[in-house]
């Protein structure tokens, strides 16, 4: 699957040449295209799958709230690192002599982080600015594009 997904990309990169390296390319493309997927998801798991609810846990003596926007926010960031780790491991940064355990543990420790940075921004746009969700996470998940990119070219993928 990764030799297919490269040679796509590979048909394509002429154009992209005098912009990116041959990686960068890869990373951009991968990236957008689990970034692409990962804002249908949210969409359709904040308007369809939770509604845009508000939802109460009771575990005994605790009383947990939580929005439709911060479920969906955790179920997109599940599917995207799942995605994202394969294709970086597989497509981007193939050449990296670490080992996949050390890659997978590197990897979900700037996946976490990212997402810490991403939902403070959804949360800012959505409570602090009055954006609309969907709208918030397409803006706050572009504004951490350049971070993980740089976590993972710099330290997971080293």
């Amino acid at each position: 699957m990764a030799t297919l997904i490269r040679s796509i990309l590979d048909l394509i990169y002429p154009i992209f040449r005098r912009f990116f390296d041959r990686q960068t390319y890869y990373y951009a493309a991968c990236g957008g295209g689990n970034l692409v997927l990962s804002w249908i998801l949210f969409f359709v798991f904040y308007q369809y799958l939770f509604a845009k609810r508000i939802f109460q846990f009771d575990l005994g003596t605790l009383h947990y709230i939580i929005s439709a926007y911060t479920l969906s926010s955790m179920l997109c960031f599940v599917t995207a690192f799942l995605i994202g780790f394969l294709l970086n491991k597989y497509v981007v940064f193939t050449e990296s002599s670490l080992n996949t355990g050390s890659q997978f543990v590197r990897y979900s420790m700037s996946a976490v982080l990212t997402w810490i940075g991403n939902y403070l921004l959804l949360k800012t746009f959505i409570e602090g600015f009055g954006f609309y969700p969907s709208i918030a996470n397409v803006l706050s998940s572009a504004a951490m594009v350049v971070v993980a990119y740089l976590m993972q070219r710099n330290f997971t993928f080293k």
